[in-house]
């Protein structure tokens, strides 16, 4: 059956209007509900999320740090001053009488003791003349007894006699003379000591007073400090001196205080203190430039540390100490130092373990790390997980 296209127009745009209808709200409330659901559990999902990060904080970087142990030990208060050493005598030996050189039994370096025999002259013509001077004494002295006995008797002059008297003290004398310029043809050392120049050689002719020799005596060597007449009180005799040279910088020797001068110099405000070394080794030589530290007080027995592990501020000095993987900086009262170390006087004892590199980057409570030891296992895991954040 057919029908009329005005009929069926109607019903399709009725189906058309049906089907739009129920799109509009044919959704499905438990589809609805579900998603809900869903939202609510994100939203929460996020919430705790963001609670979680905020309750779990950074690890804390650990610092590498270099720590000492406290030690015991004696820190001296010195005066320091810087000289250098001489000898503590010294002579030139010359000739004291003239002649040819025959013969040198010393060399430069040798050790020699006070009148060995150095070098001798030609010495022909003093002893000839010796000779003589012998021969007329010993005719004097004989015509001299004979006049005596005669004068006893009253068979001479007495001015006859006076005179022969006279002549024999000249003749004496004058063999005595020449016995003594005899004795100079052999050169002697006039002090003990190393030679330390040689001026002659063999066949050389020399005139009296030519410089043969030098002799320095190297025990013991010594050295004049001009100190401040401040320091007076301070220095006194017999203290002790601790001696390095530029030459042997990883040598120290001891030296003494021998002597004080009495007095201070008004132009230059010093006074003037002897020091005497003694170096049985000879290592030490007379011009070597050398730093002197006068000891004159002595804090014994005191907690060491090196200063480099002191922070030194105007109105305080304090260090850092490790105490379980962290530090604390603690203020110190400290003393006398002495070759790099410092005696600390109050603040720590002697289980402390100080900060000595790495200061600058530290504040009270920082976590360290030490270099060169082993961390225990939680300290390493934090340092991983720094350095894997850090990555």
């Amino acid at each position: 059956m057919h029908l009329p296209s005005s009929l069926l127009t109607t019903r399709v745009l009725a189906l058309l209007l049906l089907s739009l209808m129920l799109a509009a709200c044919g959704s499905d409330p438990d589809q609805s509900a579900d998603n809900g659901d869903d939202n609510d559990t994100s939203e929460q999902t996020a919430e705790n999320g963001e609670s979680d990060n905020d309750e779990e904080e950074e690890p804390e970087a650990l610092i590498p740090v270099e720590v000492v142990d406290v030690t015991r030990g004696d820190v001296f208060a010195a005066y320091t001053g810087s000289g250098s050493l001489e000898a503590f005598e010294e002579a030139t030996v010359v000739a004291k009488v003239g002649g040819e050189v025959r013969s040198i039994l010393v060399e430069e370096g040798d050790v020699v003791k006070r009148n060995q025999v150095l070098a001798r002259l030609d010495g022909d013509r003093l002893r000839l003349q010796l000779e003589q001077s012998k021969a007329n004494l010993g005719r004097l002295e004989q015509e001299y007894q004979r006049n005596v006995e005669l004068h006893e008797r009253g068979l001479v002059a007495a001015s006859a006699f006076e005179t022969t008297k006279y002549e024999l003290d000249g003749l004496r004398a004058a063999y005595e003379l020449a016995k003594l310029e005899y004795a100079y043809t052999t050169i002697r050392a006039p002090i003990s000591g190393v030679i330390s120049q040689r001026d002659i050689k063999v066949g050389n002719t020399i005139d009296p007073n030519a410089p043969t020799f030098r002799l320095t005596a190297l025990d013991p060597l010594v050295a004049y400090l001009y100190i401040p007449e401040r320091e007076f009180g301070l220095i006194k005799a017999q203290q002790d001196v601790s001696l390095t040279i530029d030459a042997l910088p990883d040598q120290q020797f001891i030296g003494t205080v021998a002597r004080i001068s009495p007095t201070v110099d008004p132009e230059s405000g010093t006074f003037k203190a002897t020091i005497e070394v003694n170096d049985a080794e000879r290592q030490l030589k007379p011009g070597m430039f050398g730093r002197f530290a006068i000891i004159y007080d002595a804090q014994k027995d005191a907690l060491v540390l090196p200063r480099d592990a002191l922070i030194e501020l105007t109105s305080s000095t304090s260090l850092y100490a490790v105490e379980e993987g962290k530090v604390k900086r603690i203020e110190v009262k400290t003393g006398y130092v002495w070759q790099g170390n410092v005696a600390i006087l109050e603040g720590i004892d002697d289980s402390a373990r100080v900060v000595i590199v790495g200061q600058g980057a530290l504040k009270d409570g920082s976590s360290v790390r030490i270099i060169g030891e082993e961390q225990p296992a939680s300290a390493q895991a934090v340092a991983d997980d720094s350095n894997t954040d850090e990555g």
